[in-house]
């Protein structure tokens, strides 16, 4: 009995290091909330680097300082392409020239010319990066959860607000609560 109490323990210790290693906490390598999301409003927003569709890299703790939209999407999400027009109308035509606003969309495990023709497809003018095997999206979320998905992060690199799919009384609060920060 002993020696299984001490090869859980061993299991357990392991486990919780390599949550570490990976830059999880242990809170975002065991729950997720019924959207399926593993981070938080309150929580630091998981660093990440992205290549955008037109080369240049972004790395997410560069950004402290400026408020940062994540929208998680890909050609194939019908509600992505629902709510893309009303992001880059209420949100980004908005604060595109605001030096303290950064918006990216972050397309889910599709290659760069299909992310290109996503972007005309939808009309779509907001930066979008590339997430080959989704690598960020399960930063934030369980790798075989749903999108679409929106995370707003504060100066401080704090998440404030995340959406699933589109309502349009969830998308209105989004929009009020990126006003709020953006005039604090």
């Amino acid at each position: 009995m002993k020696i299984l109490r001490l090869l859980f323990l061993f299991i357990s210790g392991s486990f919780i290091l390599n949550a570490h290693a990976r830059g999880a906490s242990v809170k975002q390598a065991v729950h997720a909330d019924s959207t399926g999301y593993i981070v938080y409003d309150g929580d630091q927003a998981p660093d990440f680097t992205v290549k955008l569709t037109n080369g240049k890299r972004v790395k997410l703790s560069d950004l402290k300082g400026k408020v940062v939209l994540l929208q998680f999407t890909a050609s194939w999400c019908s509600v992505c392409r629902r709510e893309m027009p009303h992001l880059e109308k209420d949100i980004w035509q908005k604060h595109k020239n605001d030096p303290n606003f950064v918006f990216i969309g972050i397309d889910r495990d599709e290659p760069l010319a299909k992310v290109v023709s996503f972007a005309k497809q939808t009309g779509i003018t907001y930066p979008l990066g590339l997430d080959p095997g989704a690598a960020i999206y399960s930063k934030y979320a369980l790798k075989d959860s749903g999108i679409t998905r929106n995370v707003l992060i504060d100066r401080t690199g704090k998440i404030v607000k995340r959406t699933r799919l589109y309502n349009e009384k969830e998308f209105a609060s989004l929009v009020n609560e990126i006003d709020r920060i953006l005039s604090e």
